[in-house]
């Protein structure tokens, strides 16, 4: 085995395992999960993806039907497919056909299984038309405990993230030229939240939402 594959095997069995995945915080692991797949993603590094996977894959939390308030219609057509960690998978695999090394860690994780608890994060899926704006309310948060919301598309998408309080108020926001965008806070009294997702990209995109 090459210094780099043991560097980057060793990086991947060391991820918490089945017993430690409960402690992994959903929002912080995807988000660090989806940074290492496109890195990988650009540099058609098999393993990096591959980490990134097992990572997605212990990100245990519940899913959901939400319905936005749409500014206009209905995205049509086709986008790229949410990032899964099967999808993840896809992509190493497809890096990977003459490696029987790195296709024996592709198989570990697709058969691997982890023990989760609820984390009280919830997540939902759906996409967005290019230029529109998806808007979820009324949403709550606890008085007093960190608040944050999480949104990841897909491909080349351009997401903006927006808070805004009862009043209308913008309380946080998260504009980068990103498919990820990650707005967190701490509610002082109790009121609802509206959140909005905006597609700044030319093309129309699925995304997931999650939230605690």
């Amino acid at each position: 085995m090459s210094p780099k594959l043991f560097l980057a095997f060793a990086a991947i069995v060391s991820l918490p395992p089945m017993a430690q995945a409960q402690n992994l915080d959903p929002i912080k692991a995807s988000r660090v999960s989806a940074q290492m797949y496109r890195i990988g993603a650009d540099q058609g590094d098999a393993l990096l993806i591959i980490a990134a996977a097992k990572l997605r894959k212990q990100v245990l939390v519940e899913r959901i039907e939400r319905v936005p308030e749409r500014d206009g219609k209905a995205p049509t057509g086709t986008a790229d497919p949410a990032l899964t960690w099967e999808a993840m998978l896809q992509t190493a695999q497809d890096l990977s056909v003459d490696d029987p090394q790195l296709t024996g860690l592709i198989d570990d994780v697709r058969a691997e299984t982890f023990k989760g608890v609820r984390t009280g994060r919830v997540e939902s899926y759906t996409r967005i038309r290019p230029g529109g704006t998806d808007t979820y309310r009324p949403l709550e948060f606890s008085v007093g405990q960190y608040a944050d919301v999480y949104v990841e598309g897909s491909g080349d998408a351009d997401l903006n993230l927006y808070i805004r309080d009862a009043q209308g108020r913008l309380v946080c926001s998260d504009t980068d030229i990103s498919a990820i965008a990650y707005c967190g806070w701490e509610p002082t009294r109790a009121q609802a939240y509206a959140v909005e997702v905006r597609n700044k990209g030319r093309v129309a995109s699925a995304y997931k939402l999650m939230t605690n």
